[in-house]
């Protein structure tokens, strides 16, 4: 039975990935879906993305063979990580609407400067509600506005990750499985993955948003086993 490891993405709740790793496991598949620190798990202190492969190297170690990695939106981020630094763990690498692209355009520019302004001066704005709301729209992020200090730092470390995860490295068989309406990781960074990434392929789910595992659960699943 081949071992799949599911990480998730930005979000603080496991239940909707449910019917999603029932039908892995009703194909054959033995699916662990990991809880991640700060977000599903209690998180201590400020974490950058070295961290995060580090936390998923010593679960792997436990691993008697090599296993295959799924990774969501900043779980593909985190996938994408440690699939560089540890290929001989990894039999193929699935990777769903991933973050990991690195965009320097002035969007996301402003985003990191907003992001890290609110971290310095969160304190002194919060007495502006109408100011602080206007920042956030501004940004257009709102996971990072319901996320706690040391999340707030750890989402900056990782955003600014992107520009290092050098993408074109990655060797293994990968899988990019992406929602033809995606607005947060647009479909341009699918493609862009799949011609970074040279053994790989693209999978385009027609009238899918960020999340197709949870809006076109069937159809995902029988992609991956398809391709297993």
């Amino acid at each position: 039975m081949k071992k799949i490891i599911i990480l998730h993405g930005w979000t603080d709740n496991l239940d909707k990935w449910q019917p999603f790793v029932d039908n892995l496991k009703a194909k054959g598949f033995s699916a662990d879906l990991l809880k991640i620190p700060g977000l599903t798990e209690s998180l201590k202190e400020v974490w950058k993305i070295e961290d995060y492969v580090k936390w998923l190297k010593n679960i792997t170690d436990k691993e008697k063979e090599k296993i295959i990695l799924i990774g969501h939106s900043n779980g593909g981020r985190i996938a994408i990580a440690f699939t560089k630094q540890y290929p001989e763990k990894i039999e193929k690498l699935i990777l769903i609407d991933s973050a990991g692209i690195y965009h320097n355009e002035l969007p996301h520019r402003i985003k990191i400067f907003v992001f890290k302004t609110l971290a310095k001066i969160g304190k002194k704005i919060s007495s502006s509600k109408t100011l602080e709301d206007l920042l956030y729209k501004f940004a257009r992020e709102g996971d990072y506005r319901k996320s706690n200090p040391i999340m707030k730092q750890t989402m900056i470390n990782l955003l600014n990750s992107n520009k290092d995860l050098n993408i074109s490295q990655i060797s293994i068989p990968t899988l990019i499985i992406w929602g033809k309406e995606d607005k947060i990781t647009p479909l341009s960074d699918g493609k862009l993955m799949n011609e970074l990434i040279k053994n790989s392929k693209l999978e385009i789910i027609d009238g899918a948003r960020h999340a197709p595992m949870f809006t076109h659960t069937k159809d995902v699943a029988k992609i991956i086993y398809e391709y297993l």
